[in-house]
């Protein structure tokens, strides 16, 4: 394991000081990470969100909550692969990518690697009031049939502990949450993200199933409060039941009605227990070639993340949020890369962002008619834990 993690510094070394984009990645229960790197950014941009079918090219989706000069939807070509999963393969596009990557492996990088940074300034930290007085906004919005639900969100500023390693945060992050998608992408322009989420956005299988779900609701897992024993609010239950119905909205508007419906169950994410349903499509037995596709275009940005209906509920958070997103709550993961026609894009929440001396945290809330802003904030500050416990922990062990 040693080597492999050495081999993968030097690749992100060679990837950073050349100015290349980046995503490293652990699947849900795998064992092992998966690297990939791009020949350019410039080949990264992307327009609309990727294909998911097996003609489609393989890369690593890294696209915003909104799209804007700042905040590019990006799509990083697979130009170069590295599995921990196979540690003596290299997958290069070109024998060229290969001569220019050789004396980099020959190489010892630094510890401190040059992480690519964003162009966007830092979001100002929300004070308990202030993130309070918007949840107020929302409830009347939702009161006044404005809106049926909005999605608050809210920032967070911590300083980086001296000499923080965001690849031993991706470590620590992978033992931590072993059923979390893990990431690590640096990209020029876009900056450094580390994340650990629970919420898968748009999934197409091996044996070609599509899966989305419908992930909403929050209390702290403890000793007392288990999956078993987990009591849930009215409001929970509805804020859960509202993503669920926008995504069978969206079936709806496809003409679908072929579809699992699993749920709602209580799930654990980490420290923290959710309301999840799941849905399935067999895409073998649907006359929906691009079933995937179309979804993954009608749901993102997904209401669990934003609020419905869609446009109202955007344009609400762009008038009170107060601050650019970026890439939280945005979505990623790899497309084409394990094999031809599957792909795994996830919600991209518990992230934070990394600069040069401190790192941006995100958390948000669901709300509805009955939330309580006080309770609001508890609940980012419990969603804020997730990733920060990395910051946490380096800072003792530094």
């Amino acid at each position: 394991m040693a080597d492999t993690t050495r081999r993968i510094r030097q690749l992100c070394a060679w990837a950073l000081s050349s100015g290349r984009p980046l995503a490293l990645w652990r699947a849900p229960g795998a064992e092992t990470p998966t690297l990939l790197i791009s020949r350019s950014v410039e080949a990264a941009y992307a327009g609309l969100p990727p294909a998911l079918d097996p003609g489609a090219p393989a890369g690593f989706a890294f696209f915003p909550f909104r799209d804007s000069d700042h905040n590019p939807a990006l799509f990083l070509p697979a130009d170069l692969l590295y599995s921990a999963q196979e540690p003596e393969v290299l997958r290069l596009s070109s024998d060229q990518l290969r001569e220019a990557v050789e004396p980099a492996l020959a190489a010892s990088p630094s510890p401190t690697l040059p992480w690519h940074q964003s162009r966007q300034p830092a979001p100002a930290t929300a004070t308990k009031a202030a993130y309070e007085a918007l949840v107020l906004k929302g409830v009347d919005a939702i009161r006044s049939a404005a809106v049926q639900k909005v999605v608050s969100s809210r920032a967070l500023c911590r300083p980086l502990p001296a000499g923080f390693d965001p690849l031993a945060a991706f470590d620590m992050l992978c033992r931590k949450y072993p059923t979390a998608f893990v990431s690590l992408v640096s990209a020029p322009g876009a900056g450094t993200w580390l994340g650990a989420t629970p919420e898968v956005l748009a999934e197409v299988t091996a044996d070609g199933r599509f899966r989305t779900m419908a992930l909403a609701g929050t209390q702290p897992l403890t000793p007392d409060v288990t999956p078993l024993t987990a009591i849930w609010r009215q409001k929970e239950i509805e804020e859960q039941a509202l993503v669920a119905r926008y995504i069978v909205s969206c079936f709806k508007q496809l003409r679908l009605r072929e579809y699992e419906e699993t749920g709602p169950r209580t799930a654990v994410a980490g420290d923290l227990l959710h309301l999840r349903t799941d849905f399935e499509v067999n895409l073998q037995q649907v006359p929906f070639p691009s079933l995937g596709t179309d979804m993954l275009r009608l749901l993102h940005p997904t209401s669990a993340v934003g609020g419905m209906p869609k446009a109202e509920a955007l344009a609400f958070l762009q008038e009170h949020e107060g601050y650019d997103r970026a890439y939280y709550s945005g979505f990623l993961g790899p497309v084409n890369v394990e094999a031809p026609g599957v792909a795994r894009l996830f919600v991209n929440l518990r992230c934070l962002q990394l600069r040069p001396d401190e790192a941006i945290l995100y958390a948000g809330t669901g709300l509805t008619a009955d939330s309580d802003p006080a309770r609001e904030w508890r609940e980012t500050e419990l969603k804020l834990q997730t990733v920060g416990t990395v910051l946490n922990q380096l800072t003792v062990n530094s």
